[in-house]
């Protein structure tokens, strides 16, 4: 059964979370990468040397979501299954295909059980459910942060297509963060901060851990909300799925929506000042008392045996 699946970029660059998601597209068959992009050289060329990939798929175009679904569209008669990660572009664009196809989508998928049988979390992530898809076509989202990623050393051709993708949207400005922290829905060590950090400011102490450390840097929702950090660190049911090695909550409680979203989490290590709160509960390690007190002793201790970074 082959697979067309959508390639994950930005900024000119292939995202770490591509190779996740070619390892879990081949468990359903070979794998076709398409890149949709304005500028796709670099991007192709990183694509072309993941294991797994049998080609790659070029489409010169601007990166909207209609000019993608238009790429997509116009190859998916050729395969069994098209896929796309379960971001928020992902989340975009394969329900636009399935409105042009007719065909239901199967979204969020974290384990893959045979060629039409998927698990994908329900409930905010309280529960798994798996399912059977009957239909002849399958358009899924894998969620990246669940599949270990795909070897490197693959030297796949790469194809340019001429495909007429016009689309109706104009891209007017992208307003981004800049950070040389890891990628957070692929990182193996993430720092998350809750709305106890108490201003912007206080952020700065969390995003120090992390350069310590080499970790990526989130937030809750709450956090997000008060203006304390940007948008794009949110974790959560609506926010980033995050599946870390080890997970830092730093003055977080613990509700729902931020648990649906660190349950992938291996180990977690908690600071707060309640002990009763949910996620200290389900700790691995929990310290209690005050952050601006932990954090930094932590930091000084961690410098001290040459973590700095």
């Amino acid at each position: 059964m082959s697979v067309l699946l959508l390639a994950d970029h930005d900024k000119g660059e292939l995202s770490p979370a591509t190779a996740r998601l070619v390892a879990a597209a081949s468990q359903l068959g070979p794998v076709d990468l398409l890149v949709v992009a304005e500028n796709p050289d670099n991007i192709a060329a990183a694509a072309a040397q993941i294991a797994g990939v049998r080609i790659v798929q070029v489409v010169k175009a601007a990166e909207t979501a209609e000019s993608i679904t238009n790429s997509l569209e116009s190859l998916a008669q050729r395969y069994q299954s098209v896929s796309a990660s379960a971001s928020s572009v992902g989340k975009d664009v394969i329900p636009r295909l399935a409105a042009k196809l007719d065909i239901q989508p199967v979204t969020d998928v974290v384990e893959i059980l045979g060629p039409n049988r998927f698990t994908r979390p329900i409930y905010a992530g309280n529960a798994l459910e798996t399912l059977t898809d009957p239909q002849p076509k399958h358009l899924l989202t894998f969620r990246a942060s669940a599949f270990r990623p795909a070897a490197s050393g693959n030297a796949a051709p790469v194809e340019n297509l001429d495909l007429s993708v016009n689309s109706a949207a104009r891209f007017l400005a992208a307003h981004r963060t800049e950070s040389d922290t890891p990628d957070l829905a692929t990182a193996q060590i993430v720092i998350g901060g809750g709305v106890s950090v108490g201003s912007a400011e206080g952020f700065q102490l969390i995003e120090k851990l992390g350069k310590t450390l080499g970790a990526a840097v989130g937030a809750t929702r709450a956090a997000v909300d008060a203006g304390y950090a940007p948008n794009d660190w949110q974790i959560g049911q609506t926010g980033k799925i995050i599946a870390p090695d080890l997970y830092i909550a730093i003055g977080i409680s613990g509700a729902l929506q931020h648990l649906a979203g660190i349950q992938g989490a291996k180990k977690i290590f908690a600071i707060n000042t309640d002990a009763e709160a949910p996620l200290v509960k389900i700790a691995d390690v929990a310290l209690i008392g005050d952050l601006f007190e932990i954090v930094p002793q932590l930091i000084a201790e961690l410098e001290k045996h040459g973590l700095k970074r």
